[in-house]
């Protein structure tokens, strides 16, 4: 599979531990004025995978989302436009290598900007990253280390 930058929200990014909230994670990518068919007629697919185990001091869940927002500065209150949701993900599943979501991108409008984020819950995490992007054929992906791929 080949992939593209510019369809990369995070490539080894930390997730956010400053306590139990809704954080925007990594890039955010600029649809443009056009953001009704972001496949261009063909299933376009959202991998988020963990690529550093998740740990936290107490029982955390981490709920994955796909966001659109009419502003770069995606809100993570909830008036951001919600097209995917894992639900909540137990800090003990949330091992390297796990693949959190292999899902295509729902048909509709999106707004201008699309964006991860990640809900955590019950308690902080101290440790955690992910990698999540959009692609045309998630089949053949894994994540490798560094300088390996």
């Amino acid at each position: 599979m080949i992939m593209d930058e510019r369809l990369e929200f995070a490539d080894a990014t930390a997730l956010d531990t400053s306590g139990t909230d809704t954080d925007l994670i990594g890039d955010v990518i600029d649809l443009g004025s056009t953001t009704s068919d972001i496949g261009n007629g063909q299933p376009i697919y959202l991998v988020i995978q963990v690529d550093t185990a998740v740990t936290s001091g107490g029982a955390a869940t981490v709920d994955f989302k796909l966001l659109s927002d009419a502003a770069a500065a995606i809100a993570v209150d909830g008036t951001a436009t919600q097209h995917f949701a894992s639900g909540p993900v137990a800090k003990a599943t949330l091992i390297a290598g796990y693949t959190a979501a292999v899902v295509a991108l729902p048909i509709g409008t999106y707004e201008r900007y699309l964006g991860v984020a990640t809900t955590t819950a019950t308690a902080a995490l101290t440790a955690g990253k992910i990698n999540a992007f959009l692609t045309y054929d998630p089949v053949g992906w894994t994540a490798l280390p560094d300088a390996v791929n």
